[in-house]
């Protein structure tokens, strides 16, 4: 069994609809530790991270916002997530998609030390590969991606610790994407399994594909799970709804096959906005979807009641 590393970063500055902040404490309202222990695992909250002291950096995109907070919340969260891996796995409960410029950090620099390549699999219905200079939303949680892949343009930010190579990348589900990440993900040489690839294929063989590849290379598999991964009928609590997502049946799916896998060694929770949820059944689902990646089978789920 595992030993499951909560981790809260209440991050809200990689976009603009507060709200995200709230995560970390749904997810422990929604019981995601007591899931992971009702599977046999064993959990440790560390709380919430705290970033450091805010600098003053600034870049030539006048769109960017938060560049200054958002640096001071990548150097804190790859800190807490390297030392977490030291000790079992970390599940980083946030908080926007900007976290992962530090979670991705924080693995790549644990895998480094071991000698091991870092994976990672993208759950997202957005490749979130835009730069610093390339954002016209000003955005960053749209950048993660293409920072963990050694892209240019990211003078201001501390410099990735061992970039990701791009065949180490695999982004899944993915249906809302600017047509400069479109050039630069080709340039990165990233598998990309769009939804139009999942509805072609379906969920089990190009997951099969890129999960058999990270066992071939004795790989350390980072996950990063954004609510809008998932079709908004089912996972309304997110601020960057995309028509077209997983089902609940597919989502499930996805968690079992990578539980299966044995491959996974740490996970991000991201983008859940409680302010937009009805009666906590996003929170609800994500904390399921976490419980299928750890373990639990499709007879064991038990019925849920949002009345």
């Amino acid at each position: 069994m595992t030993h499951c590393i909560l981790i809260g970063a209440p991050v809200d500055e990689g976009q603009r609809r507060p709200g995200c902040l709230m995560g970390p404490a749904a997810y422990r309202t929604a019981g995601l530790a007591a899931t992971l222990n009702a599977l046999g695992h064993s959990t440790e909250d560390r709380g919430d991270v705290t970033p450091g002291p805010i600098g003053v950096e600034t870049c030539a995109n006048p769109a960017v916002h938060h560049l200054p907070e958002t640096i001071a919340w990548t150097r804190a969260l790859s800190a807490a997530t390297a030392a977490a891996l030291a000790d079992g796995m970390p599940i980083i409960m946030g908080g926007d998609h900007s976290l992962a410029l530090g979670t991705v950090a924080g693995v790549a620099t644990h895998a480094a030390r071991l000698g091991r390549p870092q994976f990672v699999i993208w759950l997202d219905a957005h490749s979130d590969f835009h730069t610093i200079e390339s954002t016209t939303s000003g955005n960053l949680h749209g950048t993660p991606m293409a920072y963990a892949r050694g892209m240019p343009g990211f003078e201001p930010m501390p410099p990735f610790p061992d970039p990701i190579r791009g065949e180490n990348i695999c982004m899944f589900g993915i249906r809302s994407v600017d047509p400069a990440e479109h050039a630069a993900m080709q340039d990165a040489d990233i598998t990309v399994n769009d939804m139009r690839v999942l509805d072609e294929q379906g969920i089990v063989a190009p997951l099969r594909q890129f999960l058999d590849r990270v066992r071939d290379a004795g790989g350390l598999l980072h996950v990063s799970l954004d609510v809008d991964f998932l079709d908004p009928s089912i996972a309304p609590a997110v601020g960057t709804t995309v028509p077209g997502g997983t089902t609940f049946r597919e989502a499930h799916l996805v968690m079992e096959l990578l539980h299966e896998s044995g491959l996974v060694t740490s996970l991000d929770l991201v983008e859940l906005n409680p302010f937009l949820d009805e009666r906590g059944r996003t929170a609800k689902l994500m904390v399921d979807l976490v419980g299928s990646l750890m373990g639990r089978k499709v007879f064991d789920r038990p019925t849920r009641s949002y009345g």
